[in-house]
């Protein structure tokens, strides 16, 4: 038995759709606000000196914090639905496919929202590693459960749901460095960066 690990943007996608989400889904008076609040911090991260990890951090606080679970968690079905299959590779969901059909285990490890995510990949028969959106009471509190999961944080997670010896090879798929980790997982010529 097979394991594979498929980071989800940029590797399934086309894009980022964690971004595309925000845009979706936050309130446009937040939305609005949001640009010049979060101004500083975006401009560190396309100056490299902020980590992809330290703007998701704020924007997720910034756009959900005091939302409705219900209510977020139906919009993200909706993006799911109506949004991802637009921004998906043709490649990336052939490779998936070849994956299931030797009956290897699949596995999304992403740093994007299982508020999304987790519907997209019960529909296509994927297991799921990512950030999970916090909750209280049914309101967002603005963070996630395990931290963002990227870099380390995705060794870590995949580390305690598999045991790894118990897989004949383990392939593993990114597309940027906050992938690093995950890809030295993968078992000897069986780690892809950004091709299949």
């Amino acid at each position: 038995m097979n394991l594979a690990l498929f980071d989800f943007d940029g590797t399934i996608t086309d894009r980022d759709t964690f971004t595309q989400f925000i845009l979706f889904a936050t309130p446009k008076n937040k939305l609005r606000f949001g640009r010049l609040a979060l101004l500083p911090i975006t401009i560190k991260y396309k100056l490299g000196m902020a980590k992809g990890h330290q703007i998701r951090k704020k924007i997720l606080r910034f756009a959900f914090k005091g939302m409705n679970e219900n209510s977020l968690r139906a919009k993200g079905k909706i993006y799911a639905e109506q949004h991802l299959p637009n921004y998906l590779r043709p490649k990336a969901m052939q490779r998936i496919q070849w994956h299931k059909d030797r009956g290897d285990t699949v596995t999304i490890v992403s740093a994007s929202l299982d508020i999304y995510l987790a519907p997209w990949c019960k529909t296509h028969g994927i297991e799921l590693i990512c950030t999970k959106v916090d909750t209280k009471d049914g309101i967002i509190t603005g963070f996630s459960k395990q931290g963002d999961c990227s870099s380390q944080q995705k060794r870590r997670l995949v580390q305690a749901r598999y045991n790894l010896i118990e897989y004949d090879s383990i392939y593993a798929y990114g597309d940027t460095p906050e992938d690093n980790e995950l890809l030295t997982m993968a078992s000897d010529n069986q780690h892809f960066y950004r091709h299949f």
